[in-house]
């Protein structure tokens, strides 16, 4: 088995974490084990590694003292848990962050999510706007048969989103 890290050498130390319920293993051979400090506890993370060579390089690019004004969270601290102390600290590490980030999700901006139901309730409501844009254009256009059938879907959707 290759390393993870320089994929060249075979791989002689073989790391497992569990976070969160999620298993994520990570092959390293003995030049790399060193260079990332496995021997040591305090100064290996592996979330650098699963974020990329040189995750906590790009982090550590601002003030190496920079430290949270809300939390006292460090950069040091972030290197070592590969979590951040509070939502103040994505504004304090912001610039170091930001590719970090990028890498590991699809942007850098939350758009959350949404209840079943309620995603359920915004395409009844976007299949109603569209119906009663239908709706005006067929009584523009005098298709009176065509409006009625618009008419009752709207209804119709309409008793669904009460029900």
């Amino acid at each position: 088995m290759l390393c993870d890290v320089c994929k060249c050498n075979d791989a002689t130390v073989f790391l497992t974490q569990i976070l969160e319920g999620k298993m994520q293993k990570v092959n390293l051979c003995d030049a790399c084990s060193k260079e990332k400090g496995v021997q040591d506890p305090t100064g290996f993370a592996l979330a650098d590694l699963l974020l990329g060579i040189g995750a906590a390089e790009e982090i550590e690019k601002g003030a190496s003292t920079q430290k949270c004004p809300v939390c006292g969270f460090s950069q040091a601290d972030f290197k070592k848990t590969g979590r951040l102390g509070c939502s103040a600290c994505y504004v304090t590490f912001g610039e170091g962050l930001n590719t970090l980030l990028k890498a590991m999700h699809k942007g850098t901006e939350h758009v959350g999510k949404l209840p079943q139901r309620a995603h359920r309730a915004m395409e009844i409501n976007h299949r109603m706007r569209t119906l009663a844009e239908n709706l005006q254009k067929a009584v523009a256009e005098e298709n009176y048969e065509t409006a009625a059938s618009l008419r009752d879907q709207i209804k119709q959707l309409e008793s669904e989103l009460a029900s």
